[in-house]
């Protein structure tokens, strides 16, 4: 529709002139580093970051708007009904552990935002943005950048650590700065464990699992 059309050019015209801004923004970094000014190339870093981001959000809203003005509705028909039910073994340890605990999130993510800042280090909270780490902390002085995704156990001895396909990507592109960082006790005395660099190079265990249903042809014959 037309008001549809006119939200999403102006949601494309906003990012645009965001775009603009990290432009001039990575200008004016680039300068800092060719005079060597301290921690300008972690700043540096995270403008592309930035520019990157935006320049992507900016390509899937003309996408999107495509995708919206060659849709019309035709007649209905139903295909197919689906009944979704509760995973069988959701109890079982291996899948009620993948459900997230937004409270010991809140917890990790507070101790490890506090233990960045003591270092003082600039730190972004960018959990919500799927760029496959939950923090960006950056040393202001030599520019080092850490790209720190955090998990957090409520139990005192921790558990079973999951990335996602993407969180796994993003550590194996980003070696040199990304950091797993792992807080245990989030239901009593928050412990930050040793941080690790370049997580990516552990021995990480692929898992996947896929029900199946299977009939014997004769069955059928029937």
């Amino acid at each position: 529709t037309e008001e549809v059309k006119r939200i999403s050019e102006h949601v494309n015209f906003s990012l645009t002139e965001v775009l603009v801004r990290i432009d001039q923004e990575i200008g004016r970094l680039d300068e800092e580093v060719e005079k060597g000014v301290a921690g300008s190339e972690g700043r540096l870093a995270q403008a592309n970051s930035r520019h990157e981001e935006v320049t992507a959000r900016r390509e899937q809203r003309k996408h999107d708007l495509e995708q919206q003005q060659a849709l019309t509705l035709q007649g209905l028909e139903r295909i197919t009904s689906v009944l979704v039910l509760p995973h069988p073994e959701r109890n079982t340890p291996e899948v009620s552990n993948m459900r997230p605990n937004m409270e010991t999130e809140a917890v990790s993510m507070r101790v490890v935002i506090e233990h960045e800042q003591a270092q003082g280090r600039a730190v972004e909270d960018v959990s919500l943005k799927n760029l496959g780490y939950d923090i960006t902390s950056i040393d202001p002085k030599s520019g080092d950048l850490r790209l720190i995704e955090v998990k957090g156990f409520a139990a005192p001895e921790g558990g079973t650590i999951i990335l996602t396909p993407n969180e796994h990507r993003v550590a194996q592109d980003r070696s040199d700065c990304y950091w797993l960082y792992v807080v245990t006790d989030c239901a009593g005395e928050p412990r930050l464990e040793e941080p690790i660099f370049d997580p990516a190079r552990l021995d990480w265990g692929e898992v996947s699992k896929v029900a199946h249903f299977t009939i014997n042809t004769k069955a059928i014959q029937k």
